[in-house]
C-alpha cells in the first residue's frame, strides 16, 4: 500500500502537487480564522474576516515593449540668405549749364553738283589663244643615189657607195625606159651588184627601174633590192622596151641596202639596166 502510494504520488503531475498545496493552505487559514471569532467576547464588534486567499496562479509574462518607431530626421537648418551689399549711390553731378544756342546762320542756296561722268565701258575679254600646233616632224633628208660619194671620199655623215663591195656604177643626169625620160638615175650592166652603207637612219628607197632604151629594145633582165643581206623587192622580168616598174621599199632599221641585176638568159648579158630617180630617205 505505502509502496503504491509512492508511486502514485510520483505519477501526478507538478501542477496537481501544487493545487493541492494551495488547498491545504487555504484550509489552514480557514481555520484560524474561526478561532479568533470564537474568542471575541460579547459586545465586541466582529472583526472583519481577512480575505479568503485565493490559489496563486502563474501569470502569463507581459510581452515585452516594442521599440518605439525613430524619429523622422529633423530637417536642415535654413542657410541665411546673404546680405546684400549697400550699393553706393553715386553723387549727383552738378547740372551742366546749358551751351548757348548757336547764332542761325544765313541759309544759302547750295550750288549744283556737276553731273556724274559716265563711266567707261571696260573692253571685252581678250578671246583665249588657239594652243599651239603640234610642230609637224621635220622633212626626210633625200640623197639622189646619182650623187652619192664612195666610201674612200665620203665623212661618213650620209648614205655612201661602198668601194670594194660593188660593180660598175653609171651616175646621170637623165636616163630613158621605155620611150620615157627620167630627170636623174643610175645605170648598171645586166648582172651587177650596188653597196650603200646607210651611216644614219633611213626610211625609205624609191627607184623607177627597167631595161635602158640604148640596147634598141634587146635583153631581158629581172631587179633585186636587199637590206643587210635579206632581199626586200623583186620585179618580174622586163624586156627592152617595156615601161618602167615603180620600187617603194621600207628600210628603217637597215644599215645597208644593195641593188641588184641578173640576166634572164645568158644573152641578155649585153642589156643596160636603169635605176631611174633613185632616192634614199633619211632623218
Amino acid at each position: 500500500g505505502a509502496a503504491g502510494g509512492a508511486a502514485a504520488s510520483e505519477g501526478l503531475g507538478a501542477p496537481v502537487k501544487a493545487g493541492i498545496g494551495g488547498l491545504v493552505a487555504v484550509a489552514a487559514a480557514a481555520g484560524l480564522v474561526f478561532a479568533l471569532v470564537n474568542n471575541s467576547g460579547p459586545g465586541q464588534p466582529p472583526k472583519a474576516k481577512p480575505p479568503v486567499a485565493q490559489p496563486l496562479v502563474p501569470q502569463k509574462p507581459a510581452p515585452s515593449p516594442e521599440p518605439p518607431e525613430p524619429a523622422a530626421p529633423k530637417p536642415p537648418p535654413p542657410t541665411p540668405a546673404p546680405t546684400p551689399k549697400p550699393t553706393a549711390t553715386p553723387a549727383e553731378k552738378p547740372a551742366e549749364k546749358p551751351a548757348p544756342s548757336p547764332k542761325p546762320t544765313p541759309s544759302r542756296t547750295p550750288a549744283p553738283k556737276p553731273p556724274a561722268k559716265p563711266r567707261p565701258t571696260p573692253p571685252p575679254p581678250p578671246a583665249p589663244k588657239p594652243p599651239p600646233s603640234p610642230k609637224p616632224p621635220p622633212a626626210p633628208a633625200v640623197f639622189q643615189v646619182n650623187q652619192l660619194a664612195y666610201g674612200a671620199f665620203g665623212d661618213g655623215s650620209k648614205p655612201e657607195v661602198r668601194l670594194g663591195a660593188s660593180g660598175w656604177l653609171w651616175q646621170r643626169s637623165s636616163v630613158s625606159i621605155g620611150g620615157t625620160r627620167y630627170g636623174h638615175g643610175v645605170t648598171t650592166h645586166s648582172a651587177s651588184s650596188v653597196t650603200i652603207d646607210l651611216n644614219r637612219s633611213c626610211s625609205r628607197y624609191e627607184a623607177l627601174v627597167g631595161v635602158d632604151d640604148l640596147t634598141m629594145g634587146l635583153g631581158s633582165v629581172r631587179f633585186s633590192l636587199y637590206g643587210d643581206g635579206t632581199r626586200l623587192w623583186r620585179s618580174p622580168v622586163l624586156n627592152g622596151g617595156d615601161a618602167a616598174v615603180p620600187v617603194d621599199v621600207e628600210i628603217s632599221g637597215r644599215k645597208t641596202i644593195r641593188l641588184v641585176v641578173e640576166p634572164h638568159t645568158p644573152f641578155d648579158v649585153v642589156a643596160l639596166a636603169d635605176w631611174a630617180r633613185s632616192r634614199i630617205s633619211c632623218r
